[in-house]
């Protein structure tokens, strides 16, 4: 065995006064929350896929200069690996268990329900209702193309949320369809990802578009189209965003295509460029084709920056927070231009060094819209530590 850890969020927190790595899934596979000793920390930075527990019992007393044989790695090991902590055959079996158990549902249920939000309809109207806003004269107009919606969790971002979908509220119940690119922060770089299923939510279902999701699906091919569908399952991005479309809806069940969206990677650390791959113009293509002659809503699921210590950078505190905030109106206003280029240019020329896990919907959103002018509604950053030296930045805006 030579184990690969698999992509797993974690961060150090102290516990009882002791160092622990805090170890959490965003695709639902741990039963909660891992926390690790350092010394297991460490070696689970050494599984890489290359090592057998002969060879990380050497690198681990190389990196530490504390003894430990092969027999005690190993059994360290076969304990993570039943946790489904590594990418492993026994994990490759849960996988396939959880997709088969997923497709056999007649929808996606509201995995985030409870958790991020209430599960009951009077609740949840109630939460909607302390954010509201007096309504604004820029927006609630049936006119309206496409939302950048944030999809941070509610107690943190609800105002943003509810300015943006107040404002999109006519045009909601004005589309014949929804198209929802989020953010899949489990895909592979360079992904789209598609489901068959519609989306629950405390407002009822969103029904799937089955001839729009079947028109993507031929244009990437169904292997390509659904061979990450699993992580729909536990993706908060669309999730969040639909439970408020289904608001402004009011609960009516106006059909959605729900594609999640792999890092863009590749194209910021590189000299690739989106504009000329073929998946990504065969999917925008045909979209544009079976979308033809209704009227349609697009929704970017999408936060914007992610900068301080909880994701790897030096403390940001004021000033920083002040460039920051400037760094972001630049990119909100290529946004509200509808320039796709500038808006991914931008990000590459510093290689996206504020790490905008919205990138990918943020530009195809853009893309399938065309020409199209926004306005920005509301900024915020919020906060990610508890030092409040980590902020997530999110808008909201609507486009036309």
């Amino acid at each position: 065995m030579k184990p690969r850890l698999r992509p797993l969020d974690a961060r150090w927190i102290t516990h009882g006064g002791q160092p622990l790595l805090l170890l959490q899934d965003r695709q639902g596979f741990l039963p909660g929350p891992l926390l690790v000793p350092p010394a297991v920390a460490v070696l689970l930075s050494l599984c890489d896929g290359t090592r057998d527990a002969a060879a990380l019992a050497a690198a681990f007393q190389l990196r530490t200069g504390e003894p430990i044989t092969p027999a005690m790695v190993q059994r360290v090991l076969e304990e993570l690996d039943a946790a489904l902590v590594f990418d492993s055959p026994r994990f490759a079996e849960a996988q396939a268990a959880a997709l088969t158990e997923y497709r056999a549902q007649p929808h996606r249920p509201p995995y985030h329900a409870g958790r991020v939000y209430p599960e009951r309809v009077d609740d949840l109207l109630e939460l909607v209702a302390g954010w509201l806003p007096a309504p604004s004269p820029d927006g609630n107009s049936a006119e309206i193309r496409a939302v950048i919606s944030p999809h941070i969790d509610y107690a943190r971002g609800g105002p943003v949320y509810a300015c943006t979908w107040q404002a999109a509220t006519a045009a909601a119940r004005a589309a014949d369809m929804v198209v929802l690119f989020g953010t899949d922060h489990t895909g592979s770089p360079g992904r789209l990802t598609l489901t068959r299923h519609g989306y629950q939510t405390p407002f009822g279902l969103l029904p799937p578009a089955e001839a729009a999701i079947a028109a993507v699906a031929r244009a990437l091919g169904e292997e390509e189209a659904f061979a990450e569908e699993l992580h729909h399952r536990t993706e908060h991005s669309i999730e969040l965003a639909a439970v408020w479309l289904h608001w402004a809806l009011a609960g009516t069940p106006t059909p959605i295509v729900p594609i999640l969206c792999g890092s863009f990677a590749p194209y910021t650390e590189g000299e690739r460029d989106p504009a000329s791959e073929r998946q990504f113009a065969a999917a925008l293509d045909a979209l544009q084709t079976v979308l033809a002659g209704q009227r349609v809503l697009v929704v970017a699921a999408a936060d914007l920056a992610h900068v301080g210590p909880a994701f790897g950078d030096p403390p940001v505190r004021r000033p920083e927070q002040e460039r920051l905030r400037q760094q972001d109106e630049q990119s909100i206003a290529a946004i509200c231009a509808g320039d796709y280029e500038r808006f991914f240019a931008d990000l590459r020329a510093e290689r996206d060094a504020r790490k905008y896990c919205g990138l990918p919907p943020i530009y195809f959103t853009l893309r399938l819209l065309g020409e199209s002018t926004g306005t920005a509604l509301r900024y915020e950053q919020c906060p990610a530590d508890e030092e409040q030296t980590s902020w997530v930045s999110i808008v909201g805006a609507v486009l036309r």
